[in-house]
This record gives C-alpha cells, structure tokens and sequence, in this order.
C-alpha cells in the first residue's frame, strides 16, 4: 500500500512517498502534486526514510540505505545512477555526466532526467550545476539546493562525516 509522511527539515516540510517497503518519491512544499497526493493516500509512517534524512539534515548521515523504488525510464534510472556516485559535498555538471553516459552530447537529456529525479535529497540531484559553475533548476528551489550544497559542504569541513 502506498502512503505518505511528512517530514519537517531546514528546507521546508517533505512529503515521503513509499509503498511500505520502498521510498518512491519526496515531494518539496512546493511540488504541485503534493496536496493531491496527500489526498489521495492515507498518511502513515515510513521510519527508515525519515530517520535516516533526519540524519543527514543533523550531520550525520552522507551515505543513505533505505530502500529506492523511483519509477522513470531507462535512461533516467541511469543518470539517477549516477547521480547517487556523486560524492558527498561535491558537484559535477551535467555534461560530465553525458560523457560518463558515453554521450558528451547528451547534457540536456542528462539535465531533464535530473529534472525528473523523484527522490531529492537521496539521489542528490543537487550536486549537479551548469558548466559555468552557477547554480541551475532545482525542484526545491535554488535556495534550498544552495542550502544543500553549503550544508553538506559544512559537515564535510567540520568533520560531521559519520556514517
């Protein structure tokens, strides 16, 4: 069955989506299917996902395990891939993600499968930014992708890299 919770953290309230033994997606306060959705799924409790981004959003989690069950399309379900080698508290672009694909040509199909990455956060889509090192689209916002990057950046500098 699938159900919600919601989850408050420094970004905003997120919405987490699983079918009870999978995380399918985590909507941002301003996804315009959040409130559907909360709608039309009963709440309940997914207490891996949720405690392990309460982790991360202390400092103390970079690695997650809980278990991914995105729904996309061949290509996306790689570039999410790759998406989840990213290292903790770096960045890439999405042209070097093409190239990773085998296609340097394909950075902005690699951009609208990071576009359509439902699982924010733990599939750090946020570590990509354009070629000229600015900061591009985000589902959240580009304020809370640069929150993101800083706070990862600020654990990794203090030393807050527990697993």
């Amino acid at each position: 069955m699938t159900l919600w919770q919601p989850l408050e953290s420094p970004i905003g309230e997120l919405t987490l989506i699983g079918d009870g033994v999978a995380l399918t997606e985590i909507l941002f306060a301003n996804s315009p299917r959040r409130d559907a959705l909360r709608q039309s799924l009963p709440q309940g409790e997914l207490p891996q996902a949720a405690e392990q981004l309460e982790a991360y959003f202390a400092g103390s989690l970079q690695h997650f395990t809980v278990p991914l069950a995105p729904k996309g399309t061949p290509f996306q379900s790689r570039v999410w891939a790759l998406l989840r080698e990213i290292p903790f508290a770096e960045t890439t672009t999405y042209g070097a993600l093409a190239a990773q694909l085998g296609n340097p040509n394909a950075s902005r199909a690699v951009g609208l499968a990071n576009g359509s990455n439902p699982l924010p956060i733990i599939v750090p889509c946020h570590r990509v930014i354009g070629a000229n090192g600015q900061l591009t689209g985000f589902a959240g916002g580009l304020p809370a992708k640069s929150w993101l990057l800083d706070w990862e950046r600020h654990c990794k500098f203090f030393g807050a890299d527990r697993e």
